[in-house]
């Protein structure tokens, strides 16, 4: 059952990068509609469930838009590829993510407040609210990860958008998925959760101070979770 739930998030994390990929290229050649499901099947190489999940994400991040039996197409625009990272994961880690992390996501966070609209708070508050009932791993990663790109979307700064993009796209990697599983315990997803909705809350009162220092809270939580699990790991292997 554990193999089947890991290799489920694979699928869908793999899914999720490769439809960024694919919105980024029709954008770019002017073209609104993405394939139907079935070929996405196909040319992904993943079950429909992963690309269903995988959508879902999209759609509730504005990416597209989905009606039922005409298909699923593109919202609109937003930032420029980052380029290729398939390199980096090799050539960083978790603790060097979290330092980026750390000096991008306030200052996105801080931005958002004045900047997001009405409806992208909205989103920010649904999505959040899709983390919480999340009932496994997989689904509660996807739609964290949904959580903060709207955020950084909301700010409306292209090119801290395109350093965010890079470091989640990194972040994200298979590489790491023991790394990721293992800073979300029961315990410590309550925090988060609890975190998220004040977050939102704060982003929804257009307080960017608070934003800001919310921000740097969760991310220092989660920072603080991963020194604990290396630690915890080191004296395993002692």
């Amino acid at each position: 059952m554990a193999e089947d739930e890991a290799q489920t998030g694979r699928n869908s994390s793999l899914a999720l990068e490769r439809l960024r990929v694919i919105v980024d290229h029709l954008e770019r050649a002017e073209r609104d509609q993405l394939p139907t499901e079935r070929e996405l099947v196909e040319e992904i190489g993943v079950g429909r469930r992963a690309v269903r999940r995988a959508l879902d994400v999209l759609e509730a991040e504005g990416r597209v838009w989905r009606r039922q039996g005409a298909g699923t197409f593109i919202s609109g625009t937003r930032a420029a590829s980052a380029g290729d990272v398939t390199r980096l994961p090799e050539m960083t880690n978790m603790f060097e993510v979290m330092e980026v992390r750390l000096l991008v996501e306030p200052a996105l966070a801080r931005l958002a407040a004045p900047r997001a609209s009405a409806a992208e708070i909205a989103r920010m508050d649904e999505i959040a609210r899709k983390v919480a009932s999340a009932d496994d791993l997989d689904s509660r990663e996807l739609w964290d990860g949904a959580l903060h790109r709207a955020i950084a979307t909301a700010a409306g700064n292209t090119l801290l958008l395109a350093m965010f993009d890079v470091v989640d796209r990194v972040r994200q990697d298979d590489t790491w998925r023991h790394v990721r599983e293992a800073l979300r315990t029961r315990g410590s997803m309550s925090l988060y959760v609890s975190q998220h909705s004040e977050l939102v809350d704060a982003i929804g009162r257009r307080d960017p101070v608070v934003a800001e220092r919310v921000m740097r809270k969760h991310l220092l939580s989660l920072q603080e979770r991963l020194m604990l699990q290396t630690t915890e790991g080191h004296a395993d292997a002692g």
